[in-house]
C-alpha cells in the first residue's frame, strides 16, 4: 500500500512537473537577456521556441551594447544586425586559408573603440576612414582614435589593467573583425618622456598583424594616443593596400570559438613575434658576415698594397 502511494505521488509529481518552454515569453525574454553571447547562441538551439527568442534583434543590440558601448553609433546592414555583429566582432578570427582570388578591398572603415579599466567604460568612439584614397592605399596603415590631445580617466590607473576592444566594420558589406586583443600583450615604459605604452595585437594571415597602442602618462591617468597600425614579419610597416588585404581575408574567414579563443590568438601573435624576431636575428648576423667579409678584402687589398710598395 505504502509502494502504491508513492507510485501515486511520483505520478502526479510527473503530471505537475513544468518545462521551460512552459514559462511565458516575457519572462524568458528577460532570462535570455542577461546571458553572454555564446550561451544565447546555444540556447537558442534548443528548441524552435527558444530559437524565436534568442534571435530578437533588440536582445543582441542590449547584449552588443553591453560589451562595446560604441557601436550605438556604427551603422548595420538591416539584414545582419547586431546578431551579425555580434558572431563577427567577438570571437578572434582564425588562421585564414588563402583565397583563389583576392578578396575586393573595403572603400570604408569604422572602427569601434571602447577601453575600459576595472569595468568601467573611459573611452568610447566611433572613427570613420576613408579606405579608397590613393594616400591611405600607398601610406603605412593607421587608424588614430585620439585626434587631439588625449584625455585624462577619473583616476590614476595600471596601464596593464587595462582593456581594449577595437571592431573594424565594413559597413559595405556589414562584415566586421576583431581587431585587437582584449588584454595587453606587452607593456613597455618610454624613459625619456616617462609615457607608459600598452600593446593590444591580433594576428592575421599573410604575415600581418594588426597591433593597437594606448599610450598613457599611468601617474595621471593621462591617455596621450589610441591608435591602430599593422606591421609586417620583418617589423616594418604595412601599407594601407595590404593591410586592407589581409583585413577583407580575415572578415571573410572563419572564427575561432569563445573557449579557448583568447589564449589561441595570443599564442598565434607570439609565435608571430618569435618568427619577426628570428629573421632579425639572420639579418643581423647576415649583415655581421658581410661586414667581416668586407674588412677582409679591404685588409687582404691593403697588404697587398704594402707588399707591392715594399717590392719596388
Amino acid at each position: 500500500m505504502a509502494a502504491g502511494a508513492m507510485d501515486a505521488a511520483a505520478g502526479a509529481a510527473a503530471g505537475t512537473a513544468t518545462a521551460i518552454e512552459d514559462l511565458p515569453a516575457d519572462v524568458l525574454a528577460l532570462v535570455l537577456r542577461r546571458l553572454d553571447g555564446a550561451s544565447l547562441a546555444t540556447v537558442g538551439c534548443a528548441c524552435s521556441g527558444l530559437r524565436d527568442l534568442a534571435a530578437d534583434p533588440g536582445t543582441w543590440r542590449g547584449l552588443c551594447l553591453a560589451v562595446w558601448p560604441s557601436v550605438r553609433d556604427v551603422p548595420l546592414c538591416a539584414g545582419g544586425g547586431h546578431r551579425a555583429l555580434f558572431a563577427d566582432a567577438f570571437p578572434f578570427p582564425a588562421a585564414p586559408v588563402p583565397a583563389a582570388a583576392p578578396r575586393p578591398l573595403p572603400a570604408r572603415l569604422i572602427s569601434a573603440v571602447d577601453l575600459h579599466h576595472g569595468g568601467v567604460c573611459i573611452l568610447s568612439r566611433v572613427v570613420e576612414t576613408d579606405a579608397a584614397s590613393d594616400w591611405f592605399l600607398g601610406s603605412p596603415f593607421r587608424v588614430d582614435a585620439l585626434v587631439q590631445e588625449g584625455f585624462s580617466a577619473p583616476s590614476a590607473f595600471a596601464p596593464a589593467d587595462l582593456a581594449l576592444s577595437w571592431i573594424l566594420v565594413d559597413p559595405a558589406t556589414g562584415r566586421a573583425l576583431n581587431a585587437s586583443s582584449r588584454r595587453p600583450v606587452s607593456v613597455d615604459r618610454k624613459w625619456l618622456t616617462g609615457d607608459t605604452v600598452a600593446r593590444f595585437a591580433v594576428a592575421l594571415g599573410g604575415g600581418v598583424a594588426l597591433e593597437a597602442a594606448v599610450v598613457c602618462d599611468e601617474r595621471y591617468g593621462h591617455v596621450r594616443e589610441v591608435s591602430l597600425c599593422a606591421e609586417d614579419g620583418d617589423g616594418g610597416g604595412v601599407s594601407g593596400r595590404d593591410a586592407l588585404a589581409a583585413v577583407a581575408a580575415a572578415m571573410a574567414g572563419a572564427r575561432r570559438g569563445s573557449r579557448g579563443a583568447e589564449g589561441e590568438a595570443r599564442l598565434r601573435y607570439e609565435e608571430f613575434v618569435r618568427g619577426k624576431r628570428a629573421r632579425k636575428e639572420w639579418k643581423a648576423r647576415r649583415e655581421g658576415m658581410l661586414d667581416l667579409c668586407c674588412s677582409g678584402v679591404g685588409a687582404a687589398a691593403f697588404l697587398g698594397f704594402l707588399v707591392m710598395l715594399t717590392l719596388r
